[in-house]
């Protein structure tokens, strides 16, 4: 090949290829112009004041947890005192009573005539002891004379004991059949309500079968077993703050005793705390709290706002205009009421006074998210 048509042949070739670049150039930029317009911005979410709170510095108090099924203070069962069919029950669950109201009735028939042999025997008895009285008096008044021994008049006054001893014996069988009697007719120990009705109008009632349960709601009682080592801080009325299912609002209890002695199988001590009853509670709800042993300044945020989405409970602070996602350990809880807004509060470590927090309203928000605050929150 002659060198001019070598030359030719290559600076064709050349061509070519500067064409093929130039054109690959000026459809590969628009496409990273395109990519770069389309490429997400930071997120921005807007806050407002009901969305953070500050991070305080409050009153706490520290204490026990507590928990356990409320019970009546006054509680009984009413059950038949002798044997017989059941008459007359009308009460029935949730009815008024008063202690002395007559609430039942067991068939009297058999107890009436039971009594009324046991009079005729006592007024038997006593007729046996105005004989023998009359006999003593009269050996009395013959020995007087001389007209009999003395040991006549002995034996007269050993006659006169023996009917009375006879006579006394009646009177007491009489008193157990009345005492029988008066026990067919069932009386509310207590006053309350009739919490449980057992039996119902012609069942034959054994010896102590259960009839109804009566419980006064006055005053309530919480059963709570504490650990030995924390059993020992606690003292006669201290007072304890109680969450009750289907209540609202927390109630107030006192610590009315301690028992004495631990449990044989667990070693714990149970705690009785009291609290006033009022329209909602009832027997058997279950209730938990904490036990205030002694007070102590920690930092607290809303419960709420502590997350547990991830592995460790966190929060959401604004720091600067980012939202950052910091690691607590949370402790003890505690109701406060701020600008009329109840809330319950948690001791956290690893914040500082003042830090902002989002509150739960404000959702789960991704860290690193720009925040923006409506006019006057900051």
């Amino acid at each position: 090949m002659k060198k001019s048509t070598l030359w030719i042949v290559s600076a064709v070739a050349v061509a070519v290829l500067l064409t093929v670049g130039s054109r690959w150039l000026s459809q590969r930029q628009p496409a990273t112009e395109a990519a770069k317009t389309s490429a997400p911005a930071t997120p921005v979410i807007e806050l407002s004041a009901s969305d953070v709170v500050r991070v305080q510095n409050m009153d706490m108090v520290l204490g026990l947890a507590v928990s356990g099924t409320l019970k009546a203070s006054q509680s009984a069962m009413v059950k038949a005192r002798v044997v017989g069919e059941l008459m007359d029950l009308t009460v029935r669950e949730g009815d008024m009573v008063k202690a002395g109201q007559v609430i039942a009735r067991i068939d009297p028939t058999e107890y009436q005539a039971r009594e009324r042999q046991a009079k005729q025997q006592a007024d038997a008895a006593w007729a046996q002891v105005d004989i023998a009285q009359k006999q003593f008096d009269n050996n009395k008044a013959l020995v007087d004379q001389g007209f009999i021994s003395q040991t006549a008049l002995q034996n007269a006054m050993a006659s006169l004991n023996g009917a009375k001893a006879t006579h006394m014996a009646a009177v007491a069988a009489l008193d157990v059949t009345r005492k029988a009697l008066e026990d067919a007719t069932i009386r509310a120990p207590i006053s309350g309500q009739v919490a449980q009705r057992l039996a119902q109008p012609g069942e034959r009632m054994a010896l102590d079968a259960r009839i109804v349960e009566v419980v006064n709601l006055s005053q309530l009682e919480l059963e709570a077993a504490l650990p030995a080592a924390d059993a020992g801080l606690v003292r006669k009325g201290m007072k304890a703050q109680l969450k009750i299912e289907g209540q609202e609002e927390s109630v107030t209890a006192q610590v009315l005793r301690i028992n004495p002695s631990a449990q044989a199988a667990s070693r714990s001590v149970l705690v009785y705390l009291g609290l006033a009853g009022h329209e909602g509670l009832r027997q058997g709800l279950f209730a938990e709290g904490l036990l205030g042993t002694r007070r102590a300044q920690a930092l607290a945020v809303p419960l709420s706002s502590v997350r547990t989405d991830k592995s460790q409970p966190y929060v959401q602070v604004v720091d600067g205009e980012r939202v950052r996602h910091v690691l607590v350990q949370t402790g003890t809880r505690t109701e406060k009421t701020i600008q009329n807004i109840t809330l319950t509060w948690v001791e956290v470590s690893g914040l500082s006074e003042g830090t902002q927090v989002l509150m739960a309203s404000a959702g789960a928000v991704r860290e690193g998210t720009q925040v923006k605050f409506t006019a006057g929150v900051r």
